[in-house]
């Protein structure tokens, strides 16, 4: 097993166009429907594997393009680090106070190492200045323990 890791910063509002976070359904809409709801599936359906934005399940990350990836690591403790490199830059910039606390961000990195290590996926956001939003992911690959369907973005 190995870990990828994944950054988006952008603007809140585009992090909140939650149909371009949400794989499409399996099944097309029915022979019949709405035209507005059939091109919205396929809107969908093309979008979804090569848009930037994070997935709403944190697994979904290996479907997009190989040029998301931040990094790839062997070992947890190595994806934790780089996490915990991605905090240190942007803390910052955190809109909450709280989310700033360098003790509270090198507990959360600790949690990260033993998680990843257990073969789980993080996912972390939080909400910067202007309204903008940073997304930090790190998931477990060949094979991700929710999605083991998915194939390795490197392979």
């Amino acid at each position: 097993m190995h870990h990828h890791g994944y950054l988006w910063t952008g603007p809140k509002e585009r992090f909140d166009n939650e149909a371009l976070r949400r794989p499409p359904r399996p099944e097309p809409p029915p022979a019949g429907s709405r035209p507005e709801l059939i091109q919205r599936y396929r809107e969908v359906a093309a979008d979804f594997p090569t848009v930037d934005l994070p997935p709403l399940e944190t697994a979904y990350w290996l479907i997009k393009p190989r040029s998301l990836v931040r990094g790839t690591w062997d070992e947890a403790k190595e994806a934790a680090a780089w996490l915990g490199e991605q905090l240190a830059e942007y803390a910052h910039r955190f809109a909450a106070e709280r989310d700033r606390d360098t003790t509270r961000l090198a507990m959360l990195v600790n949690s990260v190492a033993e998680r990843l290590g257990s073969g789980a996926d993080v996912s972390f956001g939080f909400y910067l200045e202007r309204p903008s939003y940073l997304s930090l992911a790190v998931v477990a690959c060949s094979p991700n323990r929710s999605k083991p369907e998915l194939a390795c973005p490197a392979q």
